[in-house]
């Protein structure tokens, strides 16, 4: 396949353009996440991990291809990432990605899942009370994202030439 048989999926939105305030400040608000996580001691991994799969759940597809890369340099194995989507499947995760990648679908999918006090449970013996709350900011921020980007398609997937 060539770069010039993939299919250009429309921009609906220029949504950076249209909403400069409500993007900065969504931008504001991804970094006051990244500023807990950093605060709590959680390891770029996970926080990869976590955005990729909040992505994937939500069908952020420029997303996915941004924190899947991000993971892939913050040291997660291509198997790993390959995995993410079937984590729960896959003995690939330890216990505490686990608890963290739980969280992030309890969360994620929160209108179906109401977030079971088994989910937070597990973030909070994992990480502690201020990490769950850091991962919580994350999930938070992440969903924002997500939900910018498959409403507008404002951010096409760049495409790369493999090779």
């Amino acid at each position: 396949m060539t770069v010039t048989d993939y299919v250009s999926v429309p921009v609906r939105l220029d949504f950076d353009a249209i909403a400069p305030g409500f993007s900065r400040a969504v931008s504001a608000l991804d970094d006051a996440a990244t500023a807990e996580l950093d605060r709590v001691g959680i390891e770029p991994a996970v926080r990869e991990v976590v955005r990729l799969r909040a992505s994937q759940l939500n069908g952020c597809s420029y997303c996915v291809d941004m924190h899947a890369r991000a993971a892939r340099a913050a040291g997660v194995s291509a198997q790993r990432v390959d995995a993410v989507a079937v984590w729960v499947e896959s003995g690939l995760f330890t216990e505490r990605e686990r608890a963290a990648l739980d969280f992030t679908e309890q969360v994620t999918m929160m209108a179906t899942t109401k977030v079971p006090e088994q989910s937070v449970r597990g973030v909070v013996a994992a990480f502690g009370e201020e990490g769950a709350a850091a991962l919580l900011s994350l999930v938070i921020a992440i969903n924002t994202w997500n939900a910018i980007g498959v409403a507008t398609r404002c951010w096409p997937t760049a495409v790369r030439r493999e090779g």
